[in-house]
């Protein structure tokens, strides 16, 4: 089987600066998404999937929480050859530096990577939210001869001047590449595409940044130190010389690169039918294996909510909104278009009894809250009001941040009773 040629490289990204606060103290592929997963758990889950079961994830910064989730998460048959290592950037007699991009990453990493008997190397990225069948992108590249495949998504034009697009031929061969280009520039920017993408508008092929490249390949492109990015660099120029084929994926994909679509990404798991199926038998979602209580709800109004196991709910009215495990909301609140991470742990009945707790972990009483996102383990007093919305402007505190609209209320932060952010 050609899934059992492949070594998987998983780009946990770099600092993650837009998608701060949540990457404050932990790395990108390591923030929690849905409720219960983190972002890393999405292109493992879809290797496993696959039955590709060798992978490394490559991150640099905060990644003590990566470890952790994924030395807790991925346990396989002691007579297997699979696992899912992190390697975080090290200094090397080879090189003393922090990667400094996509293909400086995989560069500084193939040492490790050479170690294994493999063909085809399948690098991804962590910040991605999708469900795909890597043996058909893998059984397109062999067939086809090809040396490099990139995956790609038909957007329409308003999304074409965002990403990377690329131009192909009837065999789906790509030809060229333009980085964001300009709307005027686009009419000469079309690719065959299927006739549903057709009707629909999406004429332009967008590079997902997902990538199967030919061992032998990836090691001679890596050669040159100067290169250190795969879409900016090493794709553009190996497309002039080298056979690349695209291989279109319609299905749904989204980059989750800053806080709005981290946000609308989340907000969209509650939707009748969910554009990201968390409830496919077949493409599961895999994460740490928690044993936690089931949740406990009383007297709640609840409208389209995802609630993750080990919840104390007994606020009035959850509406559009996904609650994160271990999360407690207290009598007569209101939660409306919010993420609730949830907490790490619970507060024993001996901390409360003894009453060193002024404001528990959750959301208290009487509390209105719209329009955020509650990182890990923060503690809301009562009577907080919370309405996030474009009337606010971007501001930065202590305890919280604003940015689109969006209220994000940092990692173990305490909003006092009383507080008032509208």
């Amino acid at each position: 089987m050609v899934n059992d040629k492949v070594l998987s490289i998983i780009l946990g990204g770099g600092q993650g600066s837009r998608l701060y606060p949540l990457t404050e103290s932990r790395s990108k592929p390591a923030v929690p998404i849905a409720g219960k997963y983190r972002l890393v758990d999405i292109p493992i889950s879809n290797c496993i999937n696959s039955s590709i079961k060798r992978m490394y994830v490559l991150t640099q910064f905060n990644s003590a929480s990566l470890n952790r989730h994924i030395k807790n998460t991925y346990h396989f048959s002691f007579f297997s050859s699979a696992f899912v290592d992190v390697l975080a950037a090290e200094q090397t007699i080879a090189s003393d530096k922090w990667f400094q991009g996509t293909a400086d990453a995989v560069r500084q990493s193939l040492h490790h990577f050479l170690r294994h008997e493999f063909e085809y190397a399948l690098i991804l990225s962590g910040d991605q939210l999708y469900q795909m069948d890597f043996n058909e992108m893998l059984e397109a590249h062999v067939s086809s001869g090809a040396e490099i495949s990139i995956a790609t998504q038909p957007v329409n034009a308003k999304e074409a001047t965002s990403f990377g697009i690329l131009k192909t031929n009837e065999d789906n061969f790509i030809s060229s590449f333009i980085e964001k280009p300009d709307a005027s520039l686009l009419p000469d920017w079309t690719s065959p595409v299927s006739d549903e993408m057709k009707n629909a508008g999406r004429n332009y092929l967008a590079s997902m940044g997902i990538y199967i490249f030919n061992k032998d390949l990836l090691v001679s492109l890596l050669k040159d130190p100067n290169t250190v990015d795969f879409g900016r660099e090493i794709i553009p120029e190996a497309i002039k010389n080298h056979k690349t084929l695209s291989y279109q994926f319609e299905g749904y994909w989204t980059d989750i690169g800053n806080i709005d679509s981290f946000f609308d990404a989340n907000l969209g798991l509650t939707d009748e039918i969910p554009k990201f199926n968390l409830y496919d038998n077949e493409k599961r979602i895999y994460t740490n294996a928690r044993i936690l209580p089931t949740s406990k709800i009383s007297g709640t109004l609840l409208d389209r909510t995802v609630i993750s196991e080990g919840s104390i709910i007994h606020a009035a009215k959850i509406e559009r909104s996904v609650i994160g495990i271990r999360s407690r909301i207290g009598a007569e609140s209101t939660v409306i278009n919010c993420y609730m991470m949830g907490s790490d742990r619970y507060e024993s009945l001996k901390e409360v009894e003894a009453k060193k707790i002024k404001i528990y972990m959750g959301i208290g009483e009487r509390c209105f809250i719209k329009n955020a996102i509650l990182d890990k383990n923060c503690r809301i007093g009562d009577d907080v009001r919370i309405n996030g919305g474009k009337q606010l402007a971007d501001i930065e505190t202590d305890s919280y941040l604003v940015k689109d609209g969006i209220v994000v209320v940092k990692k173990n932060a305490v909003i006092p009773s009383g507080t008032i952010i509208q």
